[in-house]
């Protein structure tokens, strides 16, 4: 007897994970309660976020796209929220910075699950100055400094020992030296955004969505809220 398309093991898993579902019983958002800027907002809610316990608060799901337009996404750190923008470091030889320069486009998101939250925001990219990058470098750890060196990011290689063995080297190039120089290859990345979308968890799927969003001739910021 053939057993059903669907049937069997495969999906009892199935079942089990389309049944995962979480009830947001989170009091209400709406355009009153939001602050007059998108930056000033989710700096609000990225202090709620980290007052919260969220682990890492500054982790943000970074999405962009290659010159044939596939989309790839990581997990970067934010390091600055201000007007101008989102702005975090990485290789410029890395698959992001690639992209990033393929499109000069690209997305965030900061998914912060504990509070039932998260903010999207999607625009242009720009390079952060170099004197804001190495600022931030110089208060980077050591350690941290010396990994910029050793990794060729988004290359492949040989194996641990390769990347091991490479961290090594570093680390004994620059025994000597007090501060560890900021690579050529090593930098920051902003994005500058044209749409913020603030989402808050409510019962029965009935989400809140409050989007500021940027007109492209005058730069002037208009709150919408969008179903959820």
């Amino acid at each position: 007897m053939v057993a059903p398309t669907g049937a069997g093991k495969d999906s009892l898993v199935d079942q089990h994970v389309a049944g995962m579902r979480v009830d947001y019983r989170t009091s209400g958002f709406d355009v009153d309660a939001l602050a007059p800027t998108w930056h000033e907002q989710l700096q609000a809610w990225f202090a709620e976020a980290e007052a919260a316990t969220v682990v890492e608060p500054n982790a943000m799901v970074l999405a962009t796209t290659d010159d044939d337009g596939r989309p790839s996404s990581r997990t970067v750190l934010c390091k600055g929220i201000d007007a101008r923008g989102v702005a975090f470091f990485t290789n410029f030889t890395s698959a992001k910075s690639r992209d990033l320069r393929a499109s000069r486009y690209a997305s965030a998101t900061f998914p912060w699950y504990l509070v039932h939250r998260q903010v999207h925001l999607r625009g242009g990219v720009e390079l952060v100055s170099p004197a804001e990058t190495r600022a931030y470098w110089n208060s980077r750890p050591r350690g941290s400094q010396l990994g910029a060196w050793a990794s060729a990011q988004s290359a492949v290689v040989r194996d641990r020992r390769a990347l091991d063995d490479a961290l090594d080297a570093v680390t004994q190039r620059f025994a000597d030296t007090e501060n560890v120089p900021l690579p050529a290859h090593w930098g920051g990345w902003r994005i500058v955004p044209e749409h913020v979308e603030f989402w808050q968890g409510r019962t029965d799927r009935l989400h809140d969505r409050l989007r500021f969003e940027q007109n492209a001739i005058d730069r002037t910021w208009t709150v919408r809220r969008l179903a959820p």
